[in-house]
């Protein structure tokens, strides 16, 4: 069913679907310049983060490269726990830069350590390199933070494509020997998360035009993250891409309890269901909550649905503080 889109951000989405019209009417293809260009634009739009005590930019250094990363630490005289921050933007855009004040936000809403990532970014570093450069946070953030006072106790967030990330981490880790005794992720926390790279969901098909976020540029994305022609291309791409997907690998109990908030003019609603779903049938404690008039990517848009933002952050600090209420 498509959604049913709220009055807030009708004369946003009238201005979107004027531009994206006149953009395909002269045959203007995408770029990784314009779409990157295009999510920087929103930040005219996020407001500005609270004051955090400590905002620090340091690196984490692997074989290869240097990884940045951006700590937030909302009370440093208070051993607190440490949630990892995967932003999204498509696997191609976003930084800790556009980032910043929902980092912030999230730092006071959990009164958590954040380490906002900023992960390479396709085309110019395809998968799986962004996902290996939070899979070395991950393994390795303790070592940032060697002048704070922090608990064992660890979460990870993401939305959209940082969605995809926390549950690629989970997903690989949760079967891999080596580390998912070593690594325990406590809480994940996945707001309008991409789980299915193969985009068969039925929200797809009917929030995929006109709500901001649209399938034929999905399909683009995920073509210059997996570096194909086509996403049905041929039997080894299509392997490539249901491997990839967290929707579509095994599940178990000992993944981490799980907040999941999906958008209902969202062409990924569906699988931020279906996720929830598979979690729950495994026996994860698993809390959903959808915000039916919201686009893809509302947390953006916080000017213009500054409730619905703040809500979100609320449901997000209940979650870390007080607990699972199974829906």
């Amino acid at each position: 069913m498509r959604g049913i889109i709220s009055p807030k951000l009708v004369p946003l989405l009238e201005q979107a679907n004027i531009a994206i019209a006149a953009a395909k009417a002269t045959g203007q293809g995408f770029s990784a310049e314009l779409v990157r260009q295009g999510l920087d634009n929103l930040s005219a739009l996020m407001g500005s983060g609270p004051n955090i005590a400590i905002v620090k930019d340091t690196i984490l250094a692997s074989s290869s490269h240097n990884i940045p990363v951006r700590i937030y630490n909302p009370a440093p005289n208070e051993v607190l726990p440490v949630l990892l921050h995967f932003h999204g933007g498509g696997h191609m855009c976003g930084s800790a830069d556009l980032y910043d004040p929902i980092s912030r936000k999230l730092a006071l809403a959990t009164q958590a350590i954040v380490i906002c990532v900023d992960y390479r970014l396709a085309p110019e570093y395809p998968y799986p390199a962004g996902l290996d450069d939070c899979q070395q946070v991950l393994e390795r953030y303790q070592s940032l933070l060697t002048e704070m006072k922090y608990s064992d106790e660890l979460y990870i967030a993401g939305d959209s494509a940082g969605g995809a990330i926390c549950t690629s981490l989970v997903m690989n880790n949760s079967i891999n020997e080596k580390t998912s005794d070593s690594i325990k992720i406590d809480k994940q926390i996945l707001v309008y998360p991409s789980v299915d790279y193969t985009m068969a969901s039925a929200s797809i098909d009917e929030n995929g035009q006109g709500f901001l976020l649209e399938k034929d540029k999905m399909h683009w994305y995920f073509q210059q993250y997996f570096q194909v022609s086509s996403l049905e291309q041929d039997e080894i791409t299509q392997t490539k891409i249901v491997k990839a997907s967290p929707l579509l690998g095994k599940f178990s109990a000992n993944m981490p309890t799980t907040l999941v908030i999906t958008a209902g003019c969202d062409p990924l609603r569906d699988e931020g269901v279906a996720y929830a779903k598979s979690l729950k049938e495994v026996g994860v404690n698993v809390e959903h909550h959808s915000f039916d008039g919201m686009t893809h990517a509302y947390m953006l848009l916080n000017d213009l649905v500054s409730d619905e933002c703040q809500q979100t952050y609320q449901l997000i600090g209940q979650f870390v503080k007080a607990g699972i209420n199974d829906q």
